[in-house]
């Protein structure tokens, strides 16, 4: 028997071995994301390339939309002398939040009232002195300087009419900063002051909130900045809320990065980071408080 007789069988096992692996090698290397069974072209093709999800987690707080949370203050000092709104208690654009004792600036502007009413008489009586004094230097009978006096009297009273009209404007606009309104339609989610208390300019009476309209700022690594998209699902969870995850979508991604102001709950992750306010809309309605810290799972 020969020994060479069954070469030809290994060579004709190695060379289909080698086809098979330049058919899977052409597989990968032309990016086909493939599965075992599925068919392109005439062959069967069993390589199978895995495709990696990128995936972007970061910790936030559920905060309003601009301009739907608002401190309501006072322009002015004063005593508070009505607050008529509690805590949870929904108020409309232009309802009345607090007052501020005004009694004296009440008793002024009644006053300035009265004058301007006492130089309207005035001005009556003046303008038929002139018509009077105008007829009669017109027949001859009086002169030019008694004319000319009926006329700067008219006048005179005409100018303290508008002054007195100008102070009782001015007290009018004093009292009306002292009747605090809501400048939107929300909730009183905090009560600074109580009736009866004594407050400086620019003080705090109330926080409303618009609790409709909410959404999360997400701190997000700026080193993940480059796997973000707008319109990226997201995922949002918190704790006191086991098993329960909210819908959400990435609306905004800002331009520049800050520092981070959460610190991490993770004692390993670094505190100094610098970081993206990544801003998402909720998708459906939750229970969260305004306030409260979630985490976000950005794609996957």
């Amino acid at each position: 028997m020969n020994r060479f007789g069954s070469r030809p069988l290994f060579v004709v096992a190695g060379l289909f071995a080698l086809a098979l692996s330049i058919l899977q090698l052409k597989g990968v290397f032309a990016g086909e994301d493939l599965v075992p069974g599925e068919r392109k072209g005439p062959e069967m093709v069993t390589t199978l390339v895995p495709t990696f999800v990128q995936r972007v987690v970061a910790e936030g707080r559920l905060t309003t939309y601009p301009g739907a949370e608002v401190v309501v203050g006072s322009e002015v000092a004063g005593t508070i002398v009505s607050l008529p709104v509690t805590e949870k208690q929904s108020v409309r654009k232009g309802q009345l939040i607090a007052e501020i004792r005004a009694d004296d600036l009440r008793a002024q502007l009644a006053e300035a009232e009265a004058r301007v009413a006492e130089t309207d008489a005035e001005i009556r009586l003046a303008d038929a002195e002139r018509e009077r004094a105008q007829s009669l230097f017109s027949q001859q009978v009086d002169t030019a300087s008694r004319r000319d006096k009926a006329v700067r009297d008219l006048e005179v009273s005409t100018a303290r009419r508008t002054t007195a009209l100008a102070v009782a404007t001015r007290l009018e606009a004093e009292i009306a900063k002292r009747r605090i309104v809501a400048p939107i339609d929300g909730v009183v989610i905090v009560r600074h002051v109580d009736a009866g208390e004594s407050i400086d300019a620019r003080a705090a009476i109330v926080t409303i909130a618009d609790l409709t309209q909410v959404r999360v700022e997400a701190e997000v690594d700026e080193y993940d900045a480059g796997r973000l998209v707008i319109g990226s699902p997201v995922g949002v969870t918190a704790e006191g809320f086991d098993g329960r995850r909210w819908r959400g979508t990435v609306e905004e991604i800002p331009d520049t990065v800050a520092g981070r102001k959460l610190k991490p709950q993770d004692p390993g992750k670094p505190a100094d980071t610098r970081v993206l306010l990544v801003k998402i809309r909720l998708d459906e309605a939750t229970p969260l408080k305004l306030g409260q810290r979630v985490e976000v799972e950005i794609g996957g």
